[in-house]
Order: C-alpha cells, then structure tokens, then sequence
C-alpha cells in the first residue's frame, strides 16, 4: 500500500522521509481562500482533510496524508503575510510574545475507506527581536510569505527568533507532528510500523 502525502511543502517531505517508509508526494491545490477561518483548530482540520480528499480520488489502494498549519496570536489565525510591510507588522508584533501553531493531519485509506485525523498544537514563545534583525530577515528570505508565521523558524536569521517551545518540536519546525504519524498510519490501517 502506497502512502501520499499531499503536499509540496519541502520541509514536510524531508521530515516525512526521516520515518524511513517509501512515501510519494502530489500538491493537492486546494483553494484555500474559501474555507472559513472560524478558529485554528476547525480550519487545519477542514484544510488537511480537503487536501487528502483532493488526492486521494487518484490513489485505489494508498494511505493519503492531507497536512495544514496555521498560527494563531492573540485571537487571530495568523495569515500568510502578503508583503515585506506585512512580514514586518508580524515579526514585531510576535516579538516578544508566545502563540499557539496548530497542524491538522488528515489520513485517508482508500482501499478500506477509513480515515484518521489528528490536531497537534504547540506553544511557541519568541524573543525580543530588534528592527534591524526582522529586516535583515525579510532581505534574506525570499519566502518568508510562503510561511503561516510569515518567518522560517528552521533556517535563515529567523531561526535563532525561538526562545523555548511547549510541544511538538517537529510540528513547529517542520509542520509535520512526526511524534503521531506512526500511530495514525497504524489506525489508517498501513502496518509498515
């Protein structure tokens, strides 16, 4: 039985792969703009369940993963921030502050037609961070509004804007939970665990 994640996220596939199962991965090009942002928890649920289901129609024997993260501070679910003004506005104002990241993890088994789905949050508490490095960040990252927090918390400048983390370490880093996969695939019904 294949597994699919349905992503294109690079840091997923990379973190996936340290499981060491054969997986494949198929974008599901879902459009995102059109489910409400009611709370995290309900959006990452929808969203990765949408994705599994839009890859999974290709798959007749395969457990398909659908993933979705999002951040939330200070009652609002943290959007990808859509310019180098907005990247700015974010950094300063999570400078100094914690907030919650949240990741939905959808699994489909299609031969036997069960699924399993999981939330994962993690608490994220950021260090006082100047001007000058939130710039110096957003000129060496290109894709900082690919990124939910708007920042990458695993490479670049950005990566030493993490004071201490309560939670899924892989979650935060990577927006995949790989402490819970093992489990769900066994749910799901693949025994490659």
């Amino acid at each position: 039985m294949k597994i699919i994640l349905a992503t294109t996220s690079p840091y997923r596939k990379e973190a996936f792969a340290f499981l060491g199962i054969p997986f494949e991965a198929e974008g599901s090009k879902v459009d995102e703009s059109q489910v409400k942002r009611r709370n995290p928890e309900d959006l990452v649920k929808q969203l990765s369940k949408l994705k599994a289901e839009a890859v999974a129609k290709n798959y007749a024997d395969a457990v398909v993963i659908g993933l979705d993260s999002v951040g939330f501070f200070e009652g609002k679910i943290l959007e990808k921030p859509k310019s180098k003004e907005k990247g700015f506005e974010r950094l300063k104002s999570l400078s100094g502050n914690n907030f919650q990241f949240y990741t939905g993890i959808y699994m489909i088994n299609t031969a036997e037609n069960r699924f399993v789905e999981n939330v994962v949050k993690t608490d994220a508490f950021l260090r006082n961070i100047s001007d000058d490095e939130i710039n110096k960040y957003l000129s060496e990252d290109q894709n900082y509004n690919t990124y939910a927090l708007g920042f990458d918390p695993l490479c670049h400048s950005s990566s030493s804007f993490i004071q201490k983390i309560e939670g899924s370490y892989n979650n935060l880093l990577r927006g995949i939970p790989l402490e819970v996969v093992p489990e769900m695939l066994r749910e799901a019904g693949n025994n490659n665990f």
